[in-house]
């Protein structure tokens, strides 16, 4: 049993998973949740990142298989796909009565995010407006937890707006190390439509675009770190576009900007946790 319970931890995308949940109980407490409210909220979002995550690789195990990642469980055969497929339904399930918990606006909200979220899997992965789940299920994420507090006030339009343009540069960034083996699989989104070059742009530009946001969105003056904030970023993504550019010249994987995007992610999170605390 502990071995099966290891497989579908691996089969949920557990760094995501992990990360988009800690993300949201940090942000819980930077609202002014309680201890139990921190707890709903963070079950609830840890419940559908689950059910997004087992999903998806019940839905792509045969793409997963033709390009090779024997990284993914499924492909692996260390567990079966039913059972894969059983425990993301199950995780979908319980969603929004988690979120009910809190009270019935932030319950439409989760659910909206994981609808949305769940959407990305099949088919919106494949078309143009594959970015649009993202954007939404990111957005949907902050106000969520704003509305999930006792006598909620509305959340603030500035809050939403930096993770609507989080979960888009997120989205970019995201396929960036798998776009050729997206496109040897059918797969069609709005990354693979404008290439390297454009997935680039996007990811650097929206994640820059989520730093502004979170630094001259709240009331007063921006702070001291919130502008320190943007220089890392206004330096470090030219810096990771040199460097992919000169790494495709010369024919080796151009991971530069890859992890100069993560980085300004990074620095998006933290200042998303601290902005909570303004709300």
């Amino acid at each position: 049993m502990p071995e099966m319970v290891l497989r579908l931890i691996r089969a949920s995308h557990p760094e995501p998973a992990l990360a988009v949940t800690g993300v949201a109980a940090l942000l819980a407490w930077g609202v002014g949740h309680r201890p139990g409210g921190v707890a709903v909220v963070t079950a609830a979002v840890l419940a559908s990142q689950l059910a997004v995550g087992w999903l998806n690789d019940w839905l792509d195990a045969d793409r997963d298989a033709a390009v090779g990642r024997t990284d993914k469980p499924l492909v692996e055969g260390a567990i079966s796909r039913r059972v894969v497929g059983a425990a993301g339904v199950l995780a979908a399930l319980v969603t929004p009565p988690l979120a009910l918990a809190t009270n019935p606006a932030a319950a439409v909200l989760a659910t909206v995010a994981l609808v949305s979220a769940l959407l990305y899997n099949w088919p919106l992965k494949f078309t143009p407006a594959s970015v649009l789940p993202y954007a939404l299920s990111f957005g949907a994420l902050p106000a969520f937890v704003v509305l999930a507090l006792p006598d909620a006030p509305a959340p603030p339009l500035w809050l939403v707006a930096a993770g609507v343009l989080l979960g888009a540069g997120a989205h970019f960034a995201n396929v960036l190390p798998d776009l050729d083996d997206d496109v040897r699989t059918g797969v069609r989104g709005l990354p693979h439509r404008i290439g390297p070059a454009g997935t680039r742009t996007a990811a650097a530009g929206l994640l820059l675009a989520t730093t502004a946001t979170l630094v001259f969105g709240p009331p007063g003056p921006p702070s001291w770190s919130g502008l320190a904030a943007i220089a890392v970023a206004v330096v470090v993504l030219p810096l990771g576009w040199y460097g992919s550019r000169t790494a495709a010249r010369r024919g080796t994987r151009p991971v530069a900007v890859f992890r100069a995007v993560l980085l300004v992610a990074l620095i998006d999170v933290v200042l998303l946790v601290i902005a909570g605390r303004v709300v």
